[in-house]
């Protein structure tokens, strides 16, 4: 097994791309040992000293570190966590519903539409691009009253130091264009 690395946009994050599939839908974010619980390659990521973030795109893992910790005494432990979890057949989840989602709000009516078309550009030409770096952008809630859109930033984006650039200048600037009634969009804690 061959598992590529790649630099991304945030200097405390690194891309690994095991050459397979890592998540079949969505994303899933770990900001801690507690929450990496659920996963054992989460888990065992998380059990390498320095590690401090962990986060499962659709075929890659990212991996954020700490600022103390240096890259090159980090990757290959992680290499081999991750090769040993993808050669020892375990799933990713230890439960499987804990890959399932977010966003449980119900919107109605024009609010709706208006969602929905923030949904369709966020998943056709925003996320792609942004997974390229190693991070992922959902959707957190809609305010029709204010036209501000919230989003959560994750993975390699997350803390990335050109995250609020890419937030505003691309990613605002995307939206307001093709859905005249956001206003906004602001980052979702």
């Amino acid at each position: 097994m061959f598992i590529q690395t790649e630099a991304t946009p945030n200097p405390e994050v690194l891309k690994f791309l095991p050459g397979r599939e890592v998540m079949a839908e969505g994303s899933r974010d770990f900001r801690d040992a507690e929450e990496a619980k659920a996963s054992a390659l989460a888990a065992d990521l998380f059990d390498v000293e320095g590690v401090v973030r962990v986060f499962f795109g659709p075929d890659f893992v990212t991996v954020g570190k700490h600022p103390g910790h240096d890259w090159p005494h980090l990757k290959a432990p992680i290499l081999a966590a991750i090769m040993d979890h993808f050669t020892s057949g375990r799933p990713l989840f230890e439960d499987a519903g804990e890959a399932a989602g977010h966003d449980g709000e119900v919107y109605e009516g024009e609010t709706a539409q208006i969602v929905a078309e923030i949904k369709d550009l966020l998943d056709t030409r925003i996320r792609p691009a942004v997974a390229q770096d190693g991070g992922d952008i959902l959707f957190n809630r809609f305010e029709p009253d204010t036209g501000v859109v919230w989003l959560h930033m994750r993975g390699a984006c997350s803390g990335c130091p050109s995250s609020s650039a890419t937030l505003k200048a691309g990613v605002e600037n995307m939206l307001k264009h093709y859905v005249p009634e956001v206003t906004r969009v602001e980052q979702a804690l």
